[in-house]
């Protein structure tokens, strides 16, 4: 007769062992031993509050002194500098004024010019081409080399680091050899009428790319790479059986699973892009003068740093409304990235 009641009770007992179960995982109820006051249970383990700070303290702090001296105190430095003037010598003058911006704008002696606004916009425009053009080709290059056998692969990925190890102006320079009016190129170009002939293919918009693309496609196919080379393949072949177009295939796979590398190559391009100033100086002339030369400029011929400051902070805020602006439509958080073989 007392069957039935003892079942039932033990039925209870485990409705409400498993109830608190349940509410103790989400951190509903607190665990039955009860911890000292001053001690944390952190990771399986029971630690004082202070050891903890302390720990974390000695993991953070290498990284916020690291910030503290190589972001922070420059960046101050570079805001207190902007607001002097440069003297009749260029020596710094410390009369804090907002002139330097007024110049930065337009304002100066003669009136209003939009020279300095002209070359903050062509930084943006060449920045933004070098990227799509290094986009473009980034691609079918990533693609390319993640199909081939582990061997070819890792030569294929070795010519593609080789560029780092010589420096920008050497490569440059090289352009320069290869664009002189002795070499077929210049030649080539001569005799289709495209140039007037014996005359090299610099300066100009043609060298002037071609030198930005040559300097930073890698920086665009080694994060890429990293995206194309997890690709889930098996989403192409189901969107291929599906029926999907070459673009509905690449837009709907290829994009989604590769875009945390996207994220990565499009900021370590368009930055320093924008800044970059030998490639326009040496192949594109007075034509093509970006923030970079302008800011080359100050800090060496003319000797106006506070000038110099001040162009540093616009470009420091030109890069920052970029990212925004990528985090904002790019979706930096891009979460598709795959993890199947091909086969």
């Amino acid at each position: 007769m007392n069957k039935p009641d003892d079942q039932g009770r033990f039925e209870a007992e485990n409705r409400r062992e498993a109830e608190a179960a349940d509410e103790y995982s989400r951190g509903l109820t607190p665990p039955e031993e009860e911890v000292p006051p001053g001690l944390i249970t952190w990771y399986g383990g029971i630690h004082r509050a202070f050891d903890l700070r302390v720990k974390g303290a000695s993991l953070m702090g290498p990284g916020i002194f690291w910030l503290l001296i190589f972001l922070a105190v420059p960046a101050t430095g570079l805001i207190v500098l902007s607001l002097a003037q440069r003297g009749s010598f260029g020596e710094i003058q410390w009369v804090f004024s907002l002139e330097n911006y007024k110049r930065l704008i337009g304002y100066g002696l003669f009136g209003w010019t939009p020279d300095h606004l002209i070359i903050l916009g062509r930084s943006l425009l060449v920045g933004l081409i070098t990227t799509i053009l290094c986009l473009v080709l980034a691609y079918p290059l990533t693609f390319y080399i993640a199909t081939r056998s582990p061997k070819v692969r890792t030569w294929l990925l070795f010519l593609l680091m080789v560029p780092f190890w010589t420096n920008v102006v050497v490569r440059t320079y090289a352009w320069l050899l290869i664009l002189s009016p002795q070499l077929p190129p210049a030649q080539l170009a001569g005799f289709m009428g495209l140039i007037q002939p014996g005359t090299p293919l610099y300066p100009g918009s043609f060298a002037t790319y071609l030198g930005m693309v040559s300097t930073f496609l890698p920086f665009m196919a080694l994060p890429l790479y990293s995206s194309v080379e997890r690709l889930n393949w098996e989403l192409l072949e189901a969107a291929r059986d599906l029926y999907a177009s070459r673009i509905q295939v690449f837009t709907q796979a290829i994009l989604p699973q590769t875009r945390p590398g996207l994220t990565v190559g499009v900021i370590v391009t368009f930055v320093p892009a924008m800044a970059m100033f030998v490639v326009t100086d040496l192949l594109g002339g007075s034509r093509y003068m970006l923030i970079g030369n302008l800011i080359q400029q100050q800090f060496g011929q003319s000797r106006d740093w506070p000038f110099g400051a001040a162009l540093c902070l616009a470009l420091m805020l030109l890069t920052m409304i970029g990212l925004m602006l990528y985090r904002r439509w790019g979706d930096l958080d891009g979460n598709g990235s795959g993890h199947g073989e091909r086969k």
